[in-house]
Protein backbone atom coordinates (compact mmCIF):
# COMPACT_ATOMS: atom_id res chain seq x y z
CA UNK A 1 0.00 0.00 0.00
CA UNK A 2 1.21 3.92 -0.51
CA UNK A 3 2.01 5.26 2.55
CA UNK A 4 2.90 8.58 0.57
CA UNK A 5 1.26 11.65 1.63
CA UNK A 6 -1.60 12.27 -0.56
CA UNK A 7 -3.01 15.59 -1.68
CA UNK A 8 -6.25 16.58 -2.68
CA UNK A 9 -6.39 19.85 -5.64
CA UNK A 10 -9.93 21.02 -6.04
CA UNK A 11 -9.95 23.42 -8.79
CA UNK A 12 -11.76 23.50 -12.01
CA UNK A 13 -13.95 25.82 -14.56
CA UNK A 14 -11.36 27.43 -16.52
CA UNK A 15 -7.71 26.85 -17.77
CA UNK A 16 -7.10 29.89 -15.59
CA UNK A 17 -8.40 27.78 -12.67
CA UNK A 18 -6.43 24.60 -14.25
CA UNK A 19 -2.89 25.25 -15.01
CA UNK A 20 -1.80 26.71 -11.54
CA UNK A 21 -3.15 23.29 -10.22
CA UNK A 22 -1.22 21.19 -12.86
CA UNK A 23 2.13 22.99 -11.90
CA UNK A 24 1.76 22.51 -8.24
CA UNK A 25 0.58 18.32 -9.16
CA UNK A 26 3.70 18.31 -11.15
CA UNK A 27 5.80 19.40 -8.95
CA UNK A 28 3.81 17.05 -5.66
CA UNK A 29 4.61 13.79 -7.67
CA UNK A 30 8.05 14.89 -8.11
CA UNK A 31 8.43 15.21 -4.30
CA UNK A 32 6.89 11.49 -4.04
CA UNK A 33 3.83 12.27 -2.75
CA UNK A 34 0.33 11.19 -4.16
CA UNK A 35 -2.10 13.00 -5.61
CA UNK A 36 -5.60 13.82 -6.80
CA UNK A 37 -7.85 16.58 -8.39
CA UNK A 38 -11.21 16.67 -7.12
CA UNK A 39 -13.27 18.82 -10.35
CA UNK A 40 -16.81 18.57 -11.91
CA UNK A 41 -17.25 17.36 -15.55
CA UNK A 42 -16.29 20.85 -16.79
CA UNK A 43 -13.19 21.21 -15.30
CA UNK A 44 -12.49 17.63 -16.23
CA UNK A 45 -12.45 19.40 -19.59
CA UNK A 46 -9.11 20.41 -19.46
CA UNK A 47 -7.15 17.32 -17.56
CA UNK A 48 -5.52 16.34 -20.51
CA UNK A 49 -2.31 17.98 -19.63
CA UNK A 50 -2.14 16.53 -16.26
CA UNK A 51 -0.04 13.47 -15.39
CA UNK A 52 -1.26 10.09 -15.57
CA UNK A 53 -0.10 9.22 -12.14
CA UNK A 54 -2.74 12.19 -10.66
CA UNK A 55 -6.44 10.21 -9.96
CA UNK A 56 -9.18 12.78 -11.08
CA UNK A 57 -12.27 12.99 -8.99
CA UNK A 58 -15.45 14.58 -10.42
CA UNK A 59 -17.42 15.76 -7.38
CA UNK A 60 -21.18 17.37 -8.20
CA UNK A 61 -21.23 21.49 -8.02
CA UNK A 62 -22.87 24.18 -9.56
CA UNK A 63 -22.58 27.63 -9.83
CA UNK A 64 -24.89 30.45 -10.33
CA UNK A 65 -23.89 32.20 -13.19
CA UNK A 66 -25.49 29.59 -15.37
CA UNK A 67 -28.95 28.54 -16.30
CA UNK A 68 -32.87 29.37 -15.56
CA UNK A 69 -34.49 30.08 -12.59
CA UNK A 70 -35.13 26.33 -11.42
CA UNK A 71 -31.31 25.15 -12.34
CA UNK A 72 -30.14 27.89 -9.54
CA UNK A 73 -32.96 26.80 -7.19
CA UNK A 74 -31.11 23.70 -7.36
CA UNK A 75 -27.49 25.19 -7.09
CA UNK A 76 -27.07 24.84 -3.27
CA UNK A 77 -28.41 21.02 -3.08
CA UNK A 78 -25.94 20.22 -5.44
CA UNK A 79 -23.06 21.55 -4.28
CA UNK A 80 -24.11 20.12 -0.79
CA UNK A 81 -24.31 16.76 -2.25
CA UNK A 82 -20.99 17.49 -3.83
CA UNK A 83 -19.67 18.29 -0.51
CA UNK A 84 -21.03 15.36 1.39
CA UNK A 85 -19.47 13.07 -1.03
CA UNK A 86 -16.12 14.96 -0.58
CA UNK A 87 -16.37 14.39 3.31
CA UNK A 88 -16.81 10.63 2.80
CA UNK A 89 -14.35 10.45 0.41
CA UNK A 90 -12.11 12.59 2.50
CA UNK A 91 -12.59 10.21 5.56
CA UNK A 92 -11.73 6.88 3.79
CA UNK A 93 -8.62 8.48 1.90
CA UNK A 94 -7.33 11.00 4.68
CA UNK A 95 -5.59 13.47 2.46
CA UNK A 96 -2.28 15.20 4.34
CA UNK A 97 -3.56 18.78 3.12
CA UNK A 98 -6.29 19.90 0.16
CA UNK A 99 -5.57 22.92 -2.09
CA UNK A 100 -8.39 25.33 -3.76
CA UNK A 101 -7.63 27.30 -6.61
CA UNK A 102 -11.19 28.84 -7.12
CA UNK A 103 -13.73 28.27 -9.32
CA UNK A 104 -17.34 26.14 -8.23
CA UNK A 105 -15.85 22.73 -8.52
CA UNK A 106 -13.18 23.69 -5.99
CA UNK A 107 -16.30 24.39 -3.62
CA UNK A 108 -17.17 20.86 -2.28
CA UNK A 109 -13.41 19.66 -1.44
CA UNK A 110 -12.22 22.81 -0.05
CA UNK A 111 -15.75 22.63 2.05
CA UNK A 112 -15.36 19.14 3.43
CA UNK A 113 -11.49 20.13 3.96
CA UNK A 114 -13.36 22.65 6.57
CA UNK A 115 -15.92 20.54 8.09
CA UNK A 116 -13.09 17.95 9.08
CA UNK A 117 -10.56 20.51 9.79
CA UNK A 118 -7.74 19.37 7.73
CA UNK A 119 -4.14 21.62 7.11
CA UNK A 120 -5.94 23.73 3.68
CA UNK A 121 -5.57 26.82 1.71
CA UNK A 122 -5.98 28.61 -1.19
CA UNK A 123 -4.28 30.01 -4.60
CA UNK A 124 -6.31 32.86 -5.73
CA UNK A 125 -4.34 33.81 -9.72
CA UNK A 126 -5.76 37.56 -10.01
CA UNK A 127 -5.30 40.73 -8.46
CA UNK A 128 -8.76 40.57 -6.75
CA UNK A 129 -10.35 37.17 -5.09
CA UNK A 130 -12.81 35.35 -7.09
CA UNK A 131 -16.14 34.37 -5.36
CA UNK A 132 -15.30 31.31 -4.11
CA UNK A 133 -11.50 31.94 -2.90
CA UNK A 134 -13.41 34.96 -1.44
CA UNK A 135 -15.92 32.81 0.78
CA UNK A 136 -13.12 30.37 1.91
CA UNK A 137 -10.32 32.95 2.66
CA UNK A 138 -11.34 33.44 6.22
CA UNK A 139 -11.76 29.41 6.43
CA UNK A 140 -8.41 28.55 5.10
CA UNK A 141 -4.87 28.37 6.89
CA UNK A 142 -3.10 30.22 4.54
CA UNK A 143 -3.64 32.24 1.18
CA UNK A 144 -1.11 32.26 -1.49
CA UNK A 145 -1.36 35.14 -4.34
CA UNK A 146 -0.42 34.80 -7.78
CA UNK A 147 -1.00 39.04 -8.39
CA UNK A 148 0.40 41.33 -5.94
CA UNK A 149 -0.94 43.20 -4.41
CA UNK A 150 -4.35 40.95 -4.59
CA UNK A 151 -7.21 42.68 -2.55
CA UNK A 152 -8.04 40.60 0.47
CA UNK A 153 -10.88 40.89 3.45
CA UNK A 154 -9.91 42.75 6.21
CA UNK A 155 -7.98 40.77 8.45
CA UNK A 156 -6.78 38.28 5.77
CA UNK A 157 -2.86 37.97 5.21
CA UNK A 158 -1.57 36.77 1.91
CA UNK A 159 2.06 35.26 0.63
CA UNK A 160 3.19 36.82 -2.93
CA UNK A 161 3.99 33.32 -4.51
CA UNK A 162 3.06 34.00 -8.27
CA UNK A 163 0.82 32.08 -10.45
CA UNK A 164 2.35 28.47 -11.36
CA UNK A 165 3.35 27.67 -14.68
CA UNK A 166 3.19 24.36 -16.26
CA UNK A 167 6.80 22.29 -17.00
CA UNK A 168 6.19 22.75 -20.76
CA UNK A 169 6.63 26.51 -19.84
CA UNK A 170 9.31 25.68 -17.72
CA UNK A 171 11.31 24.22 -20.22
CA UNK A 172 11.12 27.74 -22.24
CA UNK A 173 11.98 30.05 -19.47
CA UNK A 174 13.77 33.07 -20.22
CA UNK A 175 14.25 31.57 -24.25
CA UNK A 176 16.23 33.97 -25.70
CA UNK A 177 14.07 36.89 -27.48
CA UNK A 178 14.89 38.10 -31.20
CA UNK A 179 14.30 41.06 -32.14
CA UNK A 180 11.35 42.24 -34.82
CA UNK A 181 13.41 43.18 -38.33
CA UNK A 182 13.05 42.29 -41.67
CA UNK A 183 12.62 39.01 -41.91
CA UNK A 184 10.03 36.30 -40.48
CA UNK A 185 8.12 37.26 -37.51
CA UNK A 186 5.87 35.38 -35.59
CA UNK A 187 2.16 36.94 -33.71
CA UNK A 188 0.38 35.10 -31.21
CA UNK A 189 -2.95 35.54 -30.36
CA UNK A 190 -4.55 34.37 -27.38
CA UNK A 191 -7.89 34.90 -26.18
CA UNK A 192 -7.71 32.31 -22.85
CA UNK A 193 -8.42 28.76 -23.25
CA UNK A 194 -11.54 29.21 -25.48
CA UNK A 195 -10.25 31.98 -27.21
CA UNK A 196 -12.53 35.28 -27.34
CA UNK A 197 -14.79 37.18 -29.85
CA UNK A 198 -13.21 40.72 -29.31
CA UNK A 199 -10.14 39.49 -30.46
CA UNK A 200 -11.42 38.04 -33.65
CA UNK A 201 -13.29 40.82 -34.56
CA UNK A 202 -10.63 43.28 -34.06
CA UNK A 203 -7.10 41.70 -34.49
CA UNK A 204 -7.16 40.37 -38.45
CA UNK A 205 -8.01 43.88 -39.55
CA UNK A 206 -5.44 45.30 -37.77
CA UNK A 207 -2.91 42.98 -39.09
CA UNK A 208 -4.32 43.34 -42.41
CA UNK A 209 -3.46 47.18 -42.02
CA UNK A 210 -0.40 46.14 -41.67
CA UNK A 211 2.22 47.92 -44.43
CA UNK A 212 3.21 45.42 -47.23
CA UNK A 213 6.28 45.34 -46.72
CA UNK A 214 5.88 44.52 -42.65
CA UNK A 215 3.01 42.08 -43.29
CA UNK A 216 5.11 39.35 -46.07
CA UNK A 217 7.49 38.72 -43.35
CA UNK A 218 4.01 37.71 -40.48
CA UNK A 219 3.21 34.70 -39.28
CA UNK A 220 -0.19 34.54 -36.86
CA UNK A 221 -1.11 32.30 -34.37
CA UNK A 222 -4.66 32.54 -33.74
CA UNK A 223 -6.71 31.23 -30.59
CA UNK A 224 -10.13 31.78 -32.04
CA UNK A 225 -13.35 29.94 -30.18
CA UNK A 226 -14.59 27.16 -32.22
CA UNK A 227 -17.58 28.88 -33.97
CA UNK A 228 -15.33 32.21 -35.27
CA UNK A 229 -12.34 29.96 -36.28
CA UNK A 230 -13.97 29.53 -40.05
CA UNK A 231 -14.94 32.97 -40.47
CA UNK A 232 -11.13 34.04 -38.59
CA UNK A 233 -8.98 31.71 -40.97
CA UNK A 234 -10.95 32.73 -44.02
CA UNK A 235 -10.15 36.65 -43.45
CA UNK A 236 -6.91 35.91 -42.98
CA UNK A 237 -6.48 33.81 -46.05
CA UNK A 238 -8.36 36.72 -47.97
CA UNK A 239 -5.70 39.19 -47.07
CA UNK A 240 -2.73 36.70 -47.81
CA UNK A 241 -1.93 36.53 -44.14
CA UNK A 242 0.04 33.22 -43.23
CA UNK A 243 -2.33 31.93 -40.23
CA UNK A 244 -2.86 29.14 -37.99
CA UNK A 245 -5.90 29.70 -36.31
CA UNK A 246 -7.34 26.88 -33.99
CA UNK A 247 -10.19 26.50 -30.64
CA UNK A 248 -7.19 25.74 -28.49
CA UNK A 249 -2.85 25.45 -28.74
CA UNK A 250 -1.55 22.97 -27.33
CA UNK A 251 2.16 24.00 -27.51
CA UNK A 252 1.51 27.76 -26.61
CA UNK A 253 4.85 27.92 -24.71
CA UNK A 254 6.65 27.00 -28.08
CA UNK A 255 4.70 29.51 -30.03
CA UNK A 256 5.15 32.35 -27.16
CA UNK A 257 8.90 31.38 -27.08
CA UNK A 258 8.94 32.06 -31.21
CA UNK A 259 6.86 34.66 -31.20
CA UNK A 260 7.87 38.40 -31.56
CA UNK A 261 4.68 39.93 -29.90
CA UNK A 262 1.75 38.36 -27.77
CA UNK A 263 -1.57 39.84 -28.16
CA UNK A 264 -4.16 38.51 -25.59
CA UNK A 265 -6.30 38.87 -22.94
CA UNK A 266 -4.91 39.26 -18.98
CA UNK A 267 -6.09 36.38 -17.69
CA UNK A 268 -3.65 34.75 -14.65
CA UNK A 269 -2.29 32.35 -16.39
CA UNK A 270 -1.67 34.02 -19.53
CA UNK A 271 0.08 36.92 -17.82
CA UNK A 272 2.51 34.16 -15.87
CA UNK A 273 3.38 32.82 -19.27
CA UNK A 274 4.13 35.58 -20.70
CA UNK A 275 6.78 37.02 -17.55
CA UNK A 276 8.23 33.37 -17.46
CA UNK A 277 9.39 33.37 -20.93
CA UNK A 278 9.61 36.97 -20.89
CA UNK A 279 7.83 38.58 -24.43
CA UNK A 280 6.26 41.96 -25.61
CA UNK A 281 2.63 42.40 -24.74
CA UNK A 282 -0.62 44.02 -26.34
CA UNK A 283 -3.18 43.48 -23.08
CA UNK A 284 -6.95 43.69 -23.90
CA UNK A 285 -8.50 42.71 -20.55
CA UNK A 286 -12.04 40.84 -20.73
CA UNK A 287 -14.08 44.13 -19.34
CA UNK A 288 -17.29 41.60 -17.97
CA UNK A 289 -14.31 40.03 -15.84
CA UNK A 290 -15.76 40.14 -12.04
CA UNK A 291 -13.86 43.25 -9.89
CA UNK A 292 -12.12 44.07 -13.45
CA UNK A 293 -9.35 41.48 -12.16
CA UNK A 294 -8.24 41.21 -15.85
CA UNK A 295 -7.42 44.93 -15.69
CA UNK A 296 -4.97 44.53 -12.06
CA UNK A 297 -3.47 41.53 -13.41
CA UNK A 298 -2.33 43.69 -16.03
CA UNK A 299 -1.22 46.50 -14.24
CA UNK A 300 2.03 45.13 -13.09
CA UNK A 301 3.14 44.11 -16.62
CA UNK A 302 1.68 48.24 -17.87
CA UNK A 303 4.05 49.80 -14.94
CA UNK A 304 6.73 47.62 -15.93
CA UNK A 305 6.39 49.20 -19.50
CA UNK A 306 6.67 45.45 -20.79
CA UNK A 307 3.14 45.50 -21.97
CA UNK A 308 0.87 47.93 -23.95
CA UNK A 309 -3.08 47.59 -22.08
CA UNK A 310 -6.22 48.35 -24.58
CA UNK A 311 -9.36 48.80 -22.66
CA UNK A 312 -12.18 46.66 -24.10
CA UNK A 313 -14.19 49.47 -25.24
CA UNK A 314 -11.08 51.36 -27.04
CA UNK A 315 -10.33 47.92 -28.98
CA UNK A 316 -10.25 48.95 -32.49
CA UNK A 317 -8.54 48.01 -35.47
CA UNK A 318 -6.84 50.86 -36.44
CA UNK A 319 -5.38 51.63 -32.68
CA UNK A 320 -4.66 48.27 -32.23
CA UNK A 321 -2.57 48.83 -35.75
CA UNK A 322 -0.89 51.40 -34.79
CA UNK A 323 0.27 49.72 -31.32
CA UNK A 324 1.56 46.44 -33.41
CA UNK A 325 3.51 48.68 -36.15
CA UNK A 326 5.09 50.73 -33.28
CA UNK A 327 5.79 47.60 -31.44
CA UNK A 328 7.55 45.57 -34.69
CA UNK A 329 9.49 48.67 -36.11
CA UNK A 330 11.28 49.42 -32.93
CA UNK A 331 14.00 46.21 -31.93
CA UNK A 332 15.51 47.78 -29.15
CA UNK A 333 12.12 48.92 -27.53
CA UNK A 334 10.50 45.74 -27.66
CA UNK A 335 13.45 44.20 -26.21
CA UNK A 336 13.45 45.99 -23.27
CA UNK A 337 9.80 45.05 -23.00
CA UNK A 338 10.59 41.58 -22.92
CA UNK A 339 13.29 42.27 -20.32
CA UNK A 340 11.33 44.07 -18.59
CA UNK A 341 8.32 41.19 -18.63
CA UNK A 342 11.11 38.71 -17.96
CA UNK A 343 12.04 40.63 -14.72
CA UNK A 344 8.64 40.23 -13.22
CA UNK A 345 8.22 36.42 -13.77
CA UNK A 346 8.25 34.12 -11.27
CA UNK A 347 9.23 30.62 -12.58
CA UNK A 348 9.74 29.35 -9.16
CA UNK A 349 6.18 29.93 -7.81
CA UNK A 350 5.21 26.10 -7.88
CA UNK A 351 7.98 25.13 -5.71
CA UNK A 352 7.01 27.92 -3.67
CA UNK A 353 3.72 26.41 -3.44
CA UNK A 354 4.50 23.02 -2.86
CA UNK A 355 6.72 24.53 0.36
CA UNK A 356 3.60 25.87 1.65
CA UNK A 357 1.68 22.53 1.13
CA UNK A 358 4.53 20.85 2.98
CA UNK A 359 4.20 23.16 5.81
CA UNK A 360 0.82 23.05 6.40
CA UNK A 361 1.21 19.53 7.16
CA UNK A 362 4.21 20.00 10.10
CA UNK A 363 2.58 19.60 13.25
CA UNK A 364 2.43 22.37 15.22
CA UNK A 365 3.83 22.76 18.47
CA UNK A 366 1.76 23.20 21.61
CA UNK A 367 1.53 26.95 22.71
CA UNK A 368 3.36 27.09 26.15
Amino acid sequence: MNRAPLLVIAAGGTGGHMFPAQALAEVMLARGWRVKLSTDARGARYTSGFSDAVEIEQIASATFARGGIWTKALVPFRIAAGTVRSVWRMLRDKPAAVVGFGGYPSIPAIGAAWILRLPRMIHEQNGVLGRVNEVFARRVDAVACGTWPTTLPEGVNGVHVGNPVRAAVLERAGAGYIAPGDYPMELLVMGGSQGARILSDVVPPAIAALPMEMLRNIRVSHQARDEDATRVSEYYAENGINADVQPFFHDVPRRMSEAQLVISRSGASSIADITVIGRPAILIPFAAAAGDHQVANAQGLVDAEAAILIREEAAYPDSLCEYIQMILTNGPAATKMANSALSLGKPEAAETLADMVENLTIPKEPSQ
